[in-house]
């Protein structure tokens, strides 16, 4: 769980927290910058997205997610406070965890129906895989809106 809370830290405080992004305009903020998911804000709310499907999935609920380009939150004051509410759910959800039941398999469909199986463990290492791969964009492209991103290594920001 550590290192989960390491990089939930990472997301909240490196980049917003810090006012990295808050440095940024409305415009600058969403601007096209060729990136998957667009821009920063299409970016952050892809995170948030791909979270709330993974932890919906190992809880058993709902997600209410149409696509993985959805918009879940227009403006970075809201999605700052979605996020950190995520990373407070989804650091208990791991706490709450033991040996034997983070092994457990999980079966759900993809946007497209296929079934998928996999052990709760895997579906965890995913989800902080996917957040490393987008916060590496939002790192980019900060630095392509002139703005000098924070070091979002684990040495740089640990303790």
């Amino acid at each position: 769980v550590g290192v989960y809370e390491i990089q939930a830290e990472n997301d909240v405080k490196k980049f917003v927290k810090e006012k990295k992004i808050k440095e940024l305009d409305e415009n600058e903020y969403k601007k096209d910058r060729k990136a998957f998911f667009t821009s920063i804000h299409g970016t952050l709310n892809h995170l948030l997205v791909v979270d709330n499907l993974y932890i919906s999935r190992i809880e058993g609920k709902d997600h209410n997610i149409r696509s993985m380009d959805q918009i879940l939150y227009d403006n970075i004051d809201d999605l700052e406070e979605a996020r950190m509410t995520k990373d407070e759910h989804l650091v208990a959800l791991i706490n709450n965890l033991s040996v034997e039941n983070i092994n457990t398999e999980i079966t759900y469909k993809s946007f497209d129906t296929t079934v998928h199986t996999y052990t709760i463990n895997f579906i965890l290492m995913t989800l902080f895989n996917h957040q490393t791969h987008h916060r590496g964009q939002v790192h980019n492209m900060l630095s392509q809106a002139g703005i000098k991103p924070p070091q979002i290594d684990i040495p740089d920001f640990k303790g």
